[in-house]
């Protein structure tokens, strides 16, 4: 677990019986419990743990499968369907408490302010946001179902944080749902704002990070399954390779900035704030 990055910072925490347990993992808040872990001593001992957090998964095993009877590799493999099974409940649980949570906090939030921090550094305005306090409050949505599965915030520096528990794969931010022009997935909330703010027609989704944009183009192509889609990917090495990807596996189109030699900047919004400055053609 150790060499994993997900060890308990109380090893006293976890139990050998084949029951799941949550821990905190060491170097995670003192509040927190990201961890699990399915623990079995018995027989050939063995294990299936990970972090919520982190969203991996891992197995260890005291015997090799090569050195395993037939017998003891069913064995072996019903206990890791059991723990599999044991966590996905757990995380149905955790996910539905959070969907919850993030509905409440929802329709608690007020409009956010047009001249918030962010907005401004940004140069963006508010679309979908909403606000708690100094924080934009930005909607988490399943694309098939348009159902809130969590929430991401905002601070007035910049700082993101999505509610703990909440599902994070596959969904996304609806920025905008226009008409009539294409469907435009980019990685962040403020580039999809600038996308949106260049093309009023569209219908403009931020997938939270480079790693979600793949399951977000995939479930979005599903959703809409004749929809013009468009990959609006970061210009660096590892937004560029995920949107390419993203657009591959959802039979869409890909686009990437491009920047005038010299111009820092990695995505959409830093390009229109370069062109505002005048500072490409």
């Amino acid at each position: 677990m150790a060499r994993d990055g997900v060890a308990p910072y109380n090893p006293e925490d976890l139990r050998t019986d084949g029951s799941l347990v949550r821990y905190r993992v060491d170097g995670d808040k003192a509040s927190t419990r990201n961890g699990w872990a399915v623990i079995h001593l018995d027989g050939i001992p063995a294990a299936r743990y990970g972090s919520w957090r982190q969203g991996e998964t891992f197995t260890w095993c005291a015997r090799s499968r090569d050195n395993m009877s037939p017998a003891d590799r069913e064995a072996l493999r019903q206990r890791m369907d059991d723990a599999r099974r044991q966590r996905d409940a757990e995380t149905r649980k955790r996910q539905a408490r959070a969907a919850g949570r993030a509905r409440q906090v929802w329709g608690e939030a007020r409009h956010a302010d047009h001249d918030h921090a962010y907005l401004v550094t940004k140069g963006v305005q508010p679309h979908s946001a909403r606000q708690q306090g100094e924080r934009l409050v930005l909607p988490v949505i399943d694309p098939a179902t348009s159902g809130i599965t969590s929430l991401q915030t905002i601070s007035p520096d910049g700082r993101k944080l999505l509610l703990p528990g909440g599902r994070k794969r596959g969904c996304c931010i609806p920025v905008e749902l226009g008409n009539g022009g294409p469907t435009l997935i980019a990685e962040g909330f403020a580039t999809a704002c600038t996308l949106a703010e260049a093309d009023r027609t569209a219908k403009v989704l931020a997938a939270i990070d480079a790693g979600n944009m793949e399951p977000v183009a995939v479930a979005v192509r599903k959703r809409w399954p004749h929809a013009d889609i468009i990959i609006c990917g970061d210009a660096d090495e590892v937004g560029t390779t995920k949107a390419r990807a993203a657009a591959i596996a959802a039979g869409a189109r890909l686009a990437i900035p491009e920047f005038p030699p010299g111009a820092d900047g990695s995505d959409y919004n830093d390009l229109a704030a370069l062109l505002a400055e005048g500072g490409g053609a």
